[in-house]
């Protein structure tokens, strides 16, 4: 799963570089999102000085505002439309990275259960998911390392946390705490979830190989045998829809519930006065990007249950490579 692609001298342009254009690329585009952290300051600034004090500011300040905003938003733009776009390729290179591997081990391969369906379908899967969550993973941490400072020295002007009174980088333990809730929190309801991805796609993988040989054999896909194979499936997704149910409500109450934390935490520090509007933008937006960081497990779950299950069937199907193949068999790179 990985060997062939970054282990692989002929793909290394792509593996190693790629991975670093991502990496530098993702570094930007955090670097520009510090930047309309600080736009939002003086904006708002601008916007309370203008409402409390009429015509203190000129019609053309308040629009070079609006267009500094614009100048950094379009750059933003520009670089995620590019950045998408070669990852795409980035993703299609890994498959065929994996592809070349299965199939030029594919004597070995073939008779395993759902082979055509892994070697088709999972590879595509595989690459697709590791590919996101990593770079998922990786604006987390960059963003984290950006906006921590930010957010310490933010919380200097946070006078006091309600019920517990004066503490120092308050806004940072909050966020830790918060994030930590979510993710235990979770992680425990959830915890069931891994389990029925991979028995949903070993069903479906059984049910979709008796319609294949139905295709060529009219003594295969009887009715009795469908019946059977697809009530399989039946029973597993409605399965997966309870506990999916379950989860999706302790998933969707937490992050509703955690944007107000921050106006919670700021509870007393906004009803004595000593901030301004804009510092409270700056102060919501960094307290966000933290603990969004942080909440890295939450918002990515799901995913993680889906990779998990993949790589098990991937595993499994490796497994019955020989065990003496110390270097990864001839493929084909692609360009």
């Amino acid at each position: 799963m990985f060997r062939s692609y970054f282990l692989d001298k002929r793909w290394w342009l792509w593996s190693i570089g790629g991975s670093i254009l991502i990496l530098a690329g993702t570094w930007y585009l955090v670097q520009l999102d510090v930047e309309i952290n600080e736009w939002f300051g003086d904006f708002y600034n601008t916007i309370q000085q203008a409402l409390s004090e009429p015509n203190s500011i000129t019609l053309g300040e308040y629009f070079a505002l609006l267009l500094t905003f614009g100048k950094i938003a379009g750059i933003y733009i520009i670089l995620s439309v590019f950045l998408d776009f070669f990852t795409k390729h980035f993703v299609f290179r890994w498959r065929t990275a994996m592809n070349n591997y299965y199939m030029s081990n594919w004597a070995k391969l073939r008779q395993i259960e759902g082979a055509s369906q892994r070697v088709q379908e999972d590879t595509r899967l595989f690459a697709e998911i590791v590919e996101s969550l990593g770079s998922f993973l990786l604006r987390n941490l960059l963003t984290l390392f950006a906006f921590f400072p930010i957010l310490m020295e933010l919380s200097a002007n946070v006078t006091e946390l309600p019920w517990i009174g004066q503490v120092d980088a308050s806004l940072i333990y909050v966020a830790i705490f918060s994030a930590l809730i979510g993710t235990v929190g979770l992680a425990l309801i959830g915890y069931r979830l891994p389990g029925l991805e991979f028995n949903n796609q070993m069903v479906e993988a059984a049910y979709r190989k008796e319609l294949v040989y139905g295709e060529d054999n009219a003594d295969r896909a009887d009715p009795p045998s469908v019946r059977e194979l697809f009530g399989n499936v039946r029973k597993n997704y409605f399965r997966l829809f309870f506990h999916y149910m379950y989860f999706d409500v302790g998933r969707y109450s937490y992050l509703q519930a955690s944007t107000l934390v921050p106006y919670i935490a700021l509870g007393p520090t906004i009803v004595s006065g000593v901030i301004t509007l804009g510092v409270m933008q700056q102060i919501v937006r960094a307290f966000g990007r933290v603990e969004n960081a942080f909440q890295y497990l939450v918002n990515s779950w799901t995913t993680i249950v889906k990779l998990i299950s993949v790589y098990k069937r991937l595993r499994q199907f490796e497994a019955q490579i020989g065990r003496d193949d110390d270097t990864v068999p001839a493929g084909i790179p692609g360009s």
